[in-house]
């Protein structure tokens, strides 16, 4: 089969895209991690369970995971949480950078 000049144009162009979008494409929780034990853990641990003195969240329960939805921790990584030492992240961290932090801390559930 012989392709046109144009045809191979566009071939190697969206070869090239495909292969750009999956470099740039680090595991959500993989890279939440990092954030996370920059911008968490000294609040949350660096195990995610949380540290009773300040009173934080122990993101490796199931009781914690279930009763937070994505929609909820979101709001609360970007606006921080009223009435508690969680102070909102939303001009520091972007958008894809939240997911990667709530990704891991998905993954820290207990099993």
């Amino acid at each position: 089969m012989k392709l046109s000049t144009s045809s191979k144009c566009l071939l190697i162009a969206a070869s090239l895209l495909v292969s750009a979008l999956a470099f740039y494409a680090a595991p959500p929780a993989a890279s939440g991690s990092a954030i996370f034990k920059d911008n968490c853990a000294m609040c949350h641990g660096d195990d995610g369970k949380g540290i009773a003195a300040m009173k934080t969240p122990d993101f490796t329960s199931a009781k914690f995971q279930a009763s937070t939805s994505g929609k909820t921790m979101r709001e609360v990584i970007k606006n921080g949480k009223k009435g508690t030492g969680m102070m909102g992240f939303g001009d520091k961290l972007k958008e894809d950078e939240i997911t990667a932090v709530m990704a891991y801390i998905r993954s820290l559930k207990k099993k």
